[in-house]
């Protein structure tokens, strides 16, 4: 079971990672999985933000919570390292 130390452990591997580019792997449910690339751009008590290049001159914010970590419905590894965002 998830406790708050839980929460606060994947929150703070996120603060490290503010600014740094990120790739983003979502599970949207019967294998539809979305793959992105963008940079963590800030941290908030129960949100992070992550702004995402599309192509084209598209950018776009895309907002998760902390949760979505811990269920793995996303996916975050750090570009440049074998790391990835996970449960502490």
């Amino acid at each position: 079971m998830a406790t708050r130390q839980t929460l606060d452990g994947i929150k703070s591997n996120v603060m490290e990672c503010l600014g740094k580019k990120v790739i983003l792997r979502t599970n949207k449910g019967k294998r539809k999985v979305k793959v992105r690339e963008g940079i963590i751009e800030n941290v908030f008590p129960c949100i992070f933000t992550v702004r995402v290049d599309q192509g084209t001159e598209a950018e776009r914010t895309i907002s998760f919570s902390y949760s979505d970590i811990l269920t793995e419905s996303v996916e975050v590894t750090v570009v440049g390292t074998s790391g990835v965002i996970q449960v502490s």
